[in-house]
């Protein structure tokens, strides 16, 4: 496993993910195709707030139940904790994700262009 680093744009939120990165998910829900991220997803245990968390600004939305977490001076999102699915979605055999959305465009000296992009038709989640 290789060790990335990550920050927003102006540096004062950063953080370390410990993880392979071999696809990218391009997600086309509304707030995902506005931002034009692409996301990565790892587990708690692979990744390191160097920012405490607390000094960021979270955003929720549809469910409420994601959170998008994003740098109260530059206003980039660098990662997300995903929403819990509904209970439709559960019963159609969705499972809930315990882990973190990192949005790689914050990670450093990462070739984009490299990797495939899995597309997430999340536009068609119950929100």
């Amino acid at each position: 496993m290789s060790i990335h680093h990550g920050r927003c744009h102006c540096g004062d939120t950063r953080f370390e993910i410990e993880a392979d990165i071999d696809q990218l998910r391009e997600c086309d829900c509304s707030i995902c195709r506005r931002r034009g991220t692409l996301n990565f997803r790892v587990n708690d245990n692979e990744i390191r707030f160097l920012t405490p968390l607390d000094r960021l600004r979270v955003y929720r939305w549809g469910t409420g139940t994601a959170a998008d977490y994003f740098c109260p001076i530059c206003g980039v999102m660098p990662f997300r904790r995903p929403s819990a699915p509904t209970k439709e979605e559960q019963d159609a055999g969705m499972a809930r994700f315990e882990g973190w959305a990192v949005n790689v465009r914050c990670i450093d000296d990462l070739d984009l262009d490299s990797l495939p992009r899995i597309h997430i038709a999340g536009s068609s989640l119950t929100i």
